[in-house]
């Protein structure tokens, strides 16, 4: 398994480069490679007990493959494969299905990374295949949203890459154990830089307008796979060192919250879905020891309601809900939907009640209250005027291939969970669902508040990365298990 392992990490850069020099055999390639990783987290899956490697002591790399791992992992191939379908027949070069394998390897290794510097060094290539992805289109607007995106990431490695200095110097060890007993600074530093990476809380706000004016296919890879690299290390941190779950959980709670808040007021379609990216992410580390089904699920649906997103005929909802769209693709459109907000017979549903069944008792109502947002938002995708009329000529060849794989993939990993299915458990979400659409056609449907996007301009993301930077030393400075 060692063996296998060190091979599955470097297949997707070798394989990467000779993309490039075999152009013709790019998607072939690509899905290859998807199809490897699922392949391999289905083993994890099959293993008895996680495992770990350490290929060069203390200043080397140090991975652990576990569960946790493998549900991550799922996710990035089956996302993967989901895209390269989609683009099958589009005009993609060589070059992109090259990023694409770029992107998947280094979003791999974050999943087995148990130490600070490997870490660091796959969320660097994460940042550049990511931008490359995004100026793809090579148009102007594209490019200042690589480099918005490149430039935030880049600064908060910056800060993250002190705070691993810091751990070294206290342990001689950049083991995520070494957070324990580290300085203040240090792990402020160090969650700084993956809350930002992962689009969390008030660090996130970069990532609505990188993931809406991105291509179709990379705002799928974005908020499908991409933000959860900066996500599963402080899940990892959460379960291995129980002084900073509480660190962990508390961030869940305010990005769910923050995220749908902005989420039930938005008019423009992929920046809803980009800001309910940065709920749903809360909701992964509201409950970190089931963070793996739930950051599974919401790839799967959010990747989905991408690719849909962008084969309907306006972005604004206002003119969606003049112009009824294709029936098959509004079928789609409720799947997804459905999902997502937690009804029954889709992954989505188990995934929330067994996140639910292990929230502490201060998290119950904030996440009931997000749960409830998320209903209110995606009505606007159910309640869509609809007809039998002919399917937009620019739908790409692959569309409905990626669709059977996404939403084939909420139905068969629906049997996760299938304890779930209990009536006491059933009621709830359909009572909650019930009460947002309620919602929806009383307020929100009517409402014309329009929140406003100064603190999303470059300067200001800088600028509360201060802020929270202060926030967090406060948090790890007043808790007296650390060291200080």
């Amino acid at each position: 398994m060692n063996t296998f392992t060190i091979v599955w990490m470097a297949l997707p850069f070798f394989v990467g480069f000779i993309i490039y020099l075999l152009p013709k055999l790019d998607r072939y390639l690509a899905l290859g490679i998807a199809l490897i990783s699922t392949a391999y987290a289905t083993q994890i899956f099959l293993q008895p007990s996680p495992f770990s490697l350490k290929l060069l002591d203390n200043f080397g790399v140090s991975l652990t493959i576990d569960q946790l791992s493998a549900f991550f992992i799922i996710t990035n191939a089956i996302v993967t494969a989901a895209v390269i379908v989609y683009c099958w027949g589009s005009h993609k070069t060589a070059f992109f299905y090259m990023q694409i394998m770029m992107l998947h390897g280094s979003v791999n290794a974050t999943f087995i990374c148990a130490d600070f510097i490997s870490l660091y060094v796959a969320l660097e290539v994460i940042s550049i295949a990511a931008f490359l992805l995004i100026a793809y289109p090579r148009t102007d607007r594209s490019i200042w949203v690589g480099l918005r995106y490149l430039f935030v990431s880049n600064t908060a490695m910056l800060f993250y890459l002190v705070g691993a200095v810091l751990v070294y110097q206290a342990h001689n060890s950049f083991n995520f154990a070494g957070l324990r007993g580290s300085p203040p600074e240090a792990i402020a530093l160090i969650f700084l830089g993956l809350l930002a990476k992962g689009g969390i809380f008030v660090s996130g706000l970069w990532l609505p307008l990188t993931h809406s004016e991105s291509e179709t296919p990379v705002s799928a890879m974005l908020s499908g796979v991409v933000v959860k690299a900066g996500v599963f290390p402080l899940v990892r941190c959460a379960l291995m060192l129980e002084e900073m779950d509480p660190v962990v959980r508390f961030f869940g709670v305010t990005t769910a919250l923050l995220g749908v808040g902005y989420a039930v007021f938005e008019k423009d379609t992929k920046r809803m879905l980009a800001f309910h990216t940065i709920s749903q992410l809360g909701f992964v580390l509201a409950a970190p020891v089931v963070g793996g089904f739930y950051a599974l699920t919401h790839g799967l649906v959010k990747s989905a309601l991408f690719l849909l997103a962008g084969v309907l005929p306006s972005r604004n909802f206002k003119e969606l809900n003049k112009t009824p769209i294709n029936t098959q693709i509004w079928i789609a459109l409720v799947i997804a939907s459905f999902s997502i907000s937690g009804f029954p017979l889709l992954s989505g549903f188990g995934a929330k009640v067994l996140t639910s069944k292990n929230f502490l008792p201060w998290q119950v109502i904030a996440m009931n209250i997000a749960a409830l947002g998320t209903a209110i938002s995606f009505a606007k995708f159910i309640f869509l005027p609809h007809k039998p009329i002919p399917l937009n000529r620019k739908l790409h060849p692959g569309f409905w291939g990626a669709m059977v794989i996404l939403l084939g993939g909420l139905i068969v990993a629906n049997g996760v969970y299938y304890e779930a299915y209990t009536v006491e458990n059933v009621i709830k979400p359909l009572a909650t669902i019930a009460l947002g659409w309620l919602a929806y056609f009383l307020i929100f449907k009517k409402s014309v508040i329009k929140l406003p996007r100064e603190i999303e301009q470059f300067d200001h993301l800088i600028g509360v990365m201060n802020l929270m930077l202060i926030l967090l030393f406060w948090i790890v400075w007043t808790r007296s298990q650390f060291s200080i």
